[in-house]
């Protein structure tokens, strides 16, 4: 009886070029059989590109640059089974598939899975599992994508049916060779924290001679960064040497070299024999703990110190002494390397931390924690109400402004609820903020709204990642063992405003008396972005084996 009419649906349907049953604006995703034998729950994403350069999945999901892509979570999707991006499913930049202009465009899918855990806290999440990738959800391995196809769109009628096809292999590991060794190891403190087994790792690149010398006790130079296995400092024999072209242009910017110019003073007789070892710690929210405790991602920090420099000390014959390890890093990196010295001034020799991430939450990047009400627009008052701004997070070195807060919000959103899109705002929330009702991070400010909860705002400076904040609190206690060991270097126009919180931090430690900080602060001017150095990272070499020549008592053996 209901034939006929069902018949004129589905014609008008193919009319409007979009399958029967299927409303407009909409992609329906399933998931086929053939690569998923029981249910699977996490974020299903969807992407447009114009070109067909690169998939789609490798053209999303940067905040400075990203074609468009819309997500949604999805709970116990089944083999065979469809999963829906509609209009109400958020985008970046375009916020709704309404918004899509029309055209041809090159379309993917992509379902980012995850794992159901239950932490020490006792309250049971939904996380992606790092697969060793670093928490780059469009490579994970165990993710599922769809082939990517060429469409036509009408924002007025167009639907489209995709079907997850492929599964993402496992990655091959990295080999060894007589440089360059890694290791990873399961850690004992963090699987019982996280009631499944996690793992910590290092890639270590040995000194001249060091195969040849096995009683030699080594200084270790402990780099810390995103998520990664290439050799430390960029070692690369093999590469190709530098053009004068290539230099110039380099020097503008930063007086790092690539790593071909540092493989041949690193083997060379006139470099210092020491170890460099850079960390790997993703964690469920990120590519990388910060190397300190936290209540949302364990206890990465006591990890690192009491399981993992043991083992690399035991394995490579490092000098388990303070002034033996020092440390190093940029961006991120640069924030743990001023962690790890501060928080334990006793246990390391000496930081030279490189344009670090915010030292001082009263300049948050742009937002001062403590005193905004919103982190997408400046307090205002008066009558300049009627002129609120857009705060930015990211600009380009000679002023001009890049990406808003308010922009990064809604990617970190789309890229996952409840702080799991892997991004950078989040990575903060989950190793500085407290845990939510909901057993998730809870967030500084609400990604949607801008407004800032207090209460969390708090929680990151009482528990000791203010990291000025923190100095101010316990110089008494500290200083003894913080004097002449803090380097500090970044840009004066640092492209993340990271210049901000260096400048307080430097501030309040030439306030410091009893004793002095005895600190080093520098500034690349003019226009310096974010990367740079002031010096070579041979030169950095040098640097440290200076320090540490100072630093070791005259009754200490070793390198």
């Amino acid at each position: 009886m209901n034939s006929k009419p069902l018949f004129a649906v589905a014609l008008f349907a193919a009319f409007l070029g979009r399958p029967p049953g299927l409303a407009a604006q909409s992609v329906q995703v399933t998931i086929d059989p053939q690569i998923a034998s029981a249910p699977v729950t996490g974020r299903l994403f969807v992407m447009f590109s114009r070109d067909n350069t690169r998939e789609p999945r490798f053209q999303a999901g940067g905040y400075n640059a990203s074609v468009p892509i819309w997500g949604t979570d999805v709970t116990g999707l089944k083999p065979g089974e469809s999963a829906l991006v509609d209009p109400s499913a958020l985008g970046f930049p375009l916020k709704s598939l309404r918004e899509l202009p029309a055209g041809d465009y090159y379309v993917q899918a992509l379902f980012n899975v995850y794992t159901k855990v239950t932490p020490r806290h006792g309250k049971t999440i939904w996380v992606h599992w790092d697969q060793w990738e670093g928490q780059r959800w469009n490579v994970s391995p165990g993710n599922h994508l769809s082939e990517v196809e060429r469409v036509h769109w009408d924002p007025t009628s167009s639907a489209l049916r995709l079907t997850l096809t492929k599964t993402i292999p496992p990655l091959v590991a990295k080999e060894n060779t007589k440089w360059v060794k890694r290791v990873k190891i399961e850690s004992k403190m963090l699987s019982e924290w996280w009631g499944r087994p996690v793992y910590l790792g290092a890639t270590v690149l040995l000194p001249r001679g060091w195969d040849q010398n096995p009683t030699t006790r080594y200084p270790a130079i402990y780099l810390q960064g995103h998520f990664g296995e290439g050799a430390p400092f960029g070692f690369d024999p093999d590469g190709k040497p530098e053009t004068p072209e290539s230099r110039a242009i380099r020097l503008t910017r930063t007086s790092r070299e690539p790593g071909y110019e540092f493989s041949q003073a690193w083997m060379s007789d006139k470099m210092p024999r020491m170890v460099a070892v850079s960390f790997q710690h993703p964690t469920p929210f990120y590519d990388d703990s910060y190397a300190v405790n936290s209540a949302n991602q364990g206890p990465y920090g006591d990890a690192i110190l009491k399981e993992l420099i043991p083992y690399l000390e035991q394995q490579f014959h490092l000098i388990p002494k303070s002034y033996g390890r020092l440390l190093s890093g940029g961006s991120t990196g640069g924030w743990e390397a001023l962690a790890l010295q501060i928080q334990h001034p006793d246990f390391f020799g000496g930081t030279w931390a490189m344009y670090p991430d915010g030292v001082d939450f009263s300049r948050n990047q742009m937002i001062d924690n403590y005193a905004d009400s919103n982190a997408f627009m400046p307090n205002a008052a008066g009558p300049n109400d009627w002129m609120r701004q857009s705060r930015y997070m990211s600009r380009v070195e000679d002023g001009q402004p890049r990406t808003t807060v308010e922009q990064l919000g809604r990617l970190e959103e789309v890229l996952g609820t409840k702080v799991r899109g892997g991004q950078q705002l989040q990575a903060y929330d989950a190793t500085y903020g407290p845990v939510g009702d909901d057993g998730y991070p809870k967030p500084l400010f609400n990604r949607l709204t801008g407004t800032i909860d207090k209460e969390v705002a708090g929680y990151w400076r009482d528990h000791g990642y203010d990291l000025t904040y923190y100095l101010k609190q316990n110089w008494s206690q500290l200083g003894k063992n913080l004097t002449g060991k803090i380097h500090v270097y970044v840009g004066d126009m640092d492209n993340y405003y990271l210049n901000l919180g260096v400048y307080k931090m430097e501030a309040a430690m030439k306030s410091f008396t009893s004793p002095k900080a005895n600190a080093v602060f520098e500034y690349g001017r003019p226009m310096k972005p974010h990367g740079w150095q002031p010096f070579t990272n041979a030169q950095l070499v040098q640097l440290m084996a200076k320090h540490l020549a100072k630093q070791r008592g005259p009754s200490e053996g070793g390198q």
